[in-house]
């Protein structure tokens, strides 16, 4: 009777999105650092004129980055739509298993190029056919969507960051190892094979588990879809509904703080994998793990940061803890020249990844569960546009600026952050007065 009841657990477990999050996650752990290294390896002889060779090293680095990132967030857009359309239609599990076809072609693309020494341009392939599955911006608005439909209104934040710190643990996990296994070798292969095997079956099992295992069966929201509430009510009462403009203003504002703040992390973040590889830190494969570890074990202090304020403060005062966290943190990677400081950067960025799934949670209760895909998909489809500009923007800037001030683009982080703390500031002053109209009636 034991054994049975086991499986039958077992059996449930697996019919669940969480096992797909983190076979997911760990494969992308380990080739992320692998990539990372690869990189750092085919540019280690680049030279340009009037450059020093770490100088070259870094722009060539820089460049490759920057022309990958791109692709990524260009080629996916047009698919991710239609399959967010699909989603919303009732194929719940297409934007899921579309683009684990993906990630499962793009680790085999990058184990054929360090096993058959193809150039580092292969990869720009790669991310193309990576990019025609859908990519993360179909992936994750689909695994968002189905935590959001199996929760309530009120309780949609906290389940969504659940879903953030399921992520993050196993990015924690899959970095602390990745940087070891990247070190171990495969007969006369050289490292990183063993590592990006491993990647490549946690992904083929990611893939069979979500075709033949999943289950979708999203519970019905308890309140109505399309509540107008941006902001809860610290009385308890249900705030009456809102004028049909200010909701449009208040999503307006929304969008904005998510662009302002994703071009800050976007960018910081493209330039910091390049940056620790340079001197003074000057990273190896297992300090590279390490490093993205770090930045992994900012999703579980977010769920805690989440967790323990939520109560006590609005949504928009939760948002704006996390920005204030990453312009903190951030603005002091601008002087780190020791892995120590690098790390007390980091600690700095505790609460840094609170903005994001709380600005998806208010948005999500502004539309019906039948647009709610489809609304998620949109918002991280405008992130990824913005990328197009952003990504050249600090690449560029970082690359003029690498002699005199590396740091200076994460100055410039810090700054856009702060500016984007404006819109939502303005949607908490617009949502106060709404409230004590309410508790005066009611007294």
């Amino acid at each position: 009777m034991f054994p049975s009841c086991l499986c039958h657990a077992a059996v449930a477990v697996l019919r669940r999105i969480e096992p797909t999050i983190v076979l997911q996650q760990l494969g992308s752990a380990l080739s992320n650092t692998a990539l990372q290294m690869l990189a750092k390896d085919r540019c280690l002889n680049a030279t340009y004129p009037d450059l020093s060779p770490e100088a070259s090293q870094q722009k060539a680095m820089t460049d490759f980055f920057m022309t990958y990132n791109l692709i990524l967030r260009l080629v996916p857009i047009v698919p991710a739509l239609l399959l967010a359309r699909g989603g919303d239609r009732g194929w719940r599990r297409l934007p899921i298993v579309a683009p684990l076809c993906g990630y499962l072609l793009l680790s085999v693309i990058l184990l054929l190029v360090v096993v058959f020494r193809l150039p580092l341009e292969v990869m720009y392939g790669g991310a193309v056919v990576y990019g025609l599955s859908g990519g993360f911006g179909a992936y994750w608005p689909g695994v968002m969507t189905l935590a959001a439909l199996s929760s309530t209104a009120t309780d949609r934040s906290k389940v969504m960051m659940k879903v953030e710190l399921l992520y993050g643990t196993a990015g924690v996990v899959g970095s602390l190892a990745s940087g070891h296994m990247f070190l171990v070798y495969s007969s006369s292969l050289g490292n990183g094979i063993i590592l990006l095997t491993v990647s490549v079956l946690l992904r083929l099992l990611c893939l069979l588990q979500s075709v033949v295992l999943l289950q979708v069966n999203p519970r019905p929201s308890e309140e109505p879809e399309d509540t107008s509430r941006l902001l809860p009510d610290a009385s308890g009462e249900a705030p009456p509904e809102a004028p049909a403009e200010r909701n449009r203003v208040n999503v307006v504002l929304l969008v904005a703080t998510a662009l302002l703040y994703g071009a800050a992390v976007g960018g910081a973040m493209e330039i910091l994998d390049v940056f620790v590889l340079k001197e003074p830190l000057s990273w190896s494969a297992t300090e590279v793990g390490y490093g993205n570890a770090a930045g992994s074990l900012i999703f579980l202090t977010s769920f805690v940061g989440v967790m323990v304020f939520r109560r006590c403060v609005s949504d928009a005062a939760l948002i704006l803890m996390g920005m204030l966290s990453f312009a903190s943190g951030i603005y002091f990677m601008s002087f780190v020249r020791t892995t120590s400081m690098f790390y007390l950067a980091r600690s700095l960025n505790l609460f840094a990844l609170i903005p994001m799934p709380t600005i998806r949670s208010l948005l999500s209760q502004q539309v019906p569960a039948s647009s709610c895909g489809t609304t998620l998909t949109y918002l991280q489809m405008a992130l990824k546009l913005s990328g197009l500009a952003y990504i050249p923007a600090f690449t560029k800037i970082y690359q003029r600026t690498l002699d005199w001030f590396p740091g200076f683009v994460f100055t410039l982080a810090s700054s856009v952050t702060v500016l984007g703390m404006i819109p939502i500031s303005i949607v908490s002053c617009r949502s106060r007065p709404m409230r004590q109209p309410t508790r005066i009636q009611a007294d």
